[in-house]
C-alpha cells in the first residue's frame, strides 16, 4: 500500500511516543541554540548602530534586507537538499547522499559567480526597489559592496548544511553557526566600536565570519564523512532524470522563498515610505520577530530531517506521527515566546536601542510582538513538514496565496492605519500560510507533491 493510502492517524498526546519526541528533541534543540545565534548576530548589529543614529539603523536594516532577499530566494540550497538528502538517509543509499552535495555545491559556486558578476546593476536595482533615501544611501552601499564579497562561502555553506541536516545531524550546524556568529560579533564589535569603521565595519565582519566557517565545515566533513567519498561519481552528476528531480524541488523553493522575501521587502519599503523613524523602529521590532521565528524553525529543521528520513523509508505512520510531534513542539516554543514578549517587551526593547525618541515610537507597536508567535509558529513547522515531504510545489503554491492574502489585507488598510495596517498584514500573512499548508495536508496527505 503507498505512503498516500494510509489513512492519517487520529492524533495523541506527545507523551504516547517518547521514543520520537526524544528524535525530534535531539536535532531540535541544537537546531534552537544554533537558529537563536542567528538574531543574536543582527540584534548586535542593530545595538552597534542604535548607539550611532537612526540612519545607520535604517542603512544596516535596508542592507541586511537586501541580501536576506539575495539568500533567502537561494534559500532552496539548504532546503531542498535537506529534504532530499533525508530521503537518500532513509534508504540508506551513500550514492544518493554524496551526489545530492555534490549538486547542490555546484550550484551554489556557481550561483556565487553570477551575484560577483553581476553586484554593480544588483545593488543599484536593490537601492531603487528598497526606496533607499539620499540620507543614508551611502551607508548602505558601503554595506551592500563590502558584504557581497561573502556570497561564495555563504551559499557554499546553505548547501553543507543542508546536507548535514539531511544526514540527521544536528550538531554540526550548530557548531558551525554559533562559530560564524562569535566570529562574527567579535569582528563587527572590534571594526565598529574600537576602530570606528560604522557600517562597513558591520559588513565585513561578516565577510570574515562566513570564510571562517566555510572552512571550519569543510574540515568537520572530511573528518567525519570522508568516507562516503567512495559512493561519488562525476558522472552521476549528469544524469538527467535524477538532475531534473534536484532542479525541479529546488526551483520551486526558489520560487516560494521570493514570494516571502518580496512580503519582507515590501515590508521594509513600506516602512521606510512612513519615514526613517518608521523604518528605524520596525527594523528593531523584527528582531522580536526574529528571534521566534528562528527558535521555531529548531523544530521546523527538525521536522526537514525526520519526517524526510520516515518518508523515505515509506514508513507512513511514523511520517505522521513526527509531522504532529513537530506541531507539538513548535507551538509550545511558540507560547513561551509570546508570553515572553507581553511580559518583558518593554525592557527587550531597551537593549536594543537606547535612543528615547526610537523607545517612544516603538511601544504602541510592542503588544504585535506578543501575537505573532502564534500566528507564525505554524506556519515555519509546516515549512519544515512540506521540505521533508519533497513537497515543493504545494509549498511554493501556499506561499503564493499566503502573499495575495497579504497584499489584500494591506492595501486597503494602509491609509487608516499606516504602521499597524503593515503589522496587521504581516500577521494575517502568517496565519494564511499556516491555514493553507494545513488543508493542503488533510485534503492529500503524504501524497503531497
Amino acid at each position: 500500500m503507498g505512503l498516500a493510502q494510509i489513512s492519517r492517524p487520529l492524533p495523541h498526546s506527545p507523551h504516547n511516543h517518547p521514543h520520537m519526541n526524544r528524535e525530534i528533541l535531539r536535532l531540535a534543540i541544537p537546531n534552537i541554540l544554533s537558529n537563536v545565534s542567528v538574531p543574536l548576530l543582527s540584534s548586535v548589529d542593530t545595538l552597534l548602530m542604535g548607539r550611532l543614529s537612526a540612519e545607520h539603523v535604517a542603512a544596516v536594516g535596508i542592507g541586511s534586507m537586501i541580501f536576506n532577499f539575495i539568500y533567502w530566494n537561494f534559500g532552496f540550497l539548504r532546503m531542498g537538499t535537506t529534504g532530499i538528502t533525508a530521503q537518500a538517509y532513509g534508504r540508506q543509499s551513500e550514492r544518493d547522499m554524496m551526489l545530492t552535495l555534490g549538486r547542490a555545491l555546484v550550484v551554489a559556486l556557481g550561483l556565487a559567480l553570477l551575484i560577483m558578476l553581476l553586484q554593480k546593476p544588483l545593488g543599484a536595482l536593490s537601492f531603487r526597489v528598497m526606496g533607499v533615501e539620499p540620507s543614508y544611501r551611502p551607508l548602505v552601499a558601503d554595506y551592500f559592496y563590502t558584504r557581497i564579497w561573502a556570497a561564495p562561502a555563504t551559499l557554499a555553506l546553505y548547501a553543507l548544511m543542508g546536507w548535514f541536516f539531511g544526514m540527521q545531524n544536528a550538531w554540526y550546524p550548530l557548531l558551525l553557526t554559533i562559530f560564524i556568529n562569535l566570529v562574527n560579533i567579535a569582528c563587527s564589535y572590534v571594526f565598529v566600536a574600537q576602530w570606528g569603521m560604522e557600517a562597513h565595519g558591520v559588513a565585513l565582519g561578516t565577510v570574515v565570519a562566513q570564510v571562517a566557517g566555510l572552512a571550519l565545515a569543510l574540515v568537520l566533513w572530511g573528518a567525519r564523512y570522508r568516507h562516503l567519498a567512495r559512493a561519488f561519481a562525476w558522472a552521476g552528476l549528469r544524469q538527467i532524470e535524477e538532475l531534473r528531480h534536484f532542479l525541479v524541488i529546488n526551483r520551486d523553493i526558489f520560487l516560494r522563498t521570493v514570494a516571502l522575501t518580496f512580503a519582507f521587502g515590501f515590508f521594509y519599503q513600506q516602512s521606510a515610505l512612513l519615514g526613517v523613524t518608521t523604518l528605524a523602529v520596525n527594523t528593531i521590532l523584527l528582531q522580536y520577530f526574529n528571534w521566534m521565528s528562528y527558535g521555531v524553525d529548531g523544530f521546523a529543521y527538525a521536522a526537514e530531517s525526520v519526517v524526510g528520513k520516515y518518508a523515505g523509508r515509506g514508513d507512513a505512520a511514523r511520517t505522521h506521527r513526527a509531522i504532529r510531534l513537530s506541531l507539538w513542539w513548535g507551538m509550545v516554543l511558540a507560547v513561551l515566546f509570546a508570553g515572553s514578549y507581553w511580559w518583558w517587551g518593554e525592557p527587550i526593547l531597551r537593549v536594543f536601542t537606547d535612543k528615547a525618541d526610537l523607545q517612544a515610537a516603538a511601544l504602541p507597536y510592542l503588544w504585535w510582538m506578543a501575537v505573532l508567535p502564534f500566528f507564525g509558529a505554524p506556519s515555519f513547522i509546516w515549512d519544515g513538514i512540506f521540505i521533508g515531504l519533497t513537497a515543493s510545489r504545494a509549498m511554493r503554491n501556499s506561499m503564493l496565496l499566503a502573499l495575495a492574502v497579504f497584499l489584500a489585507v494591506y492595501y486597503p488598510l494602509r491609509p487608516t492605519l499606516a504602521n499597524d495596517a503593515l503589522w496587521l498584514a504581516m500577521v494575517v500573512f502568517m496565519a494564511a500560510r499556516g491555514t493553507i499548508q494545513w488543508w493542503m495536508y488533510r485534503r492529500r496527505g503524504l501524497a503531497l507533491d
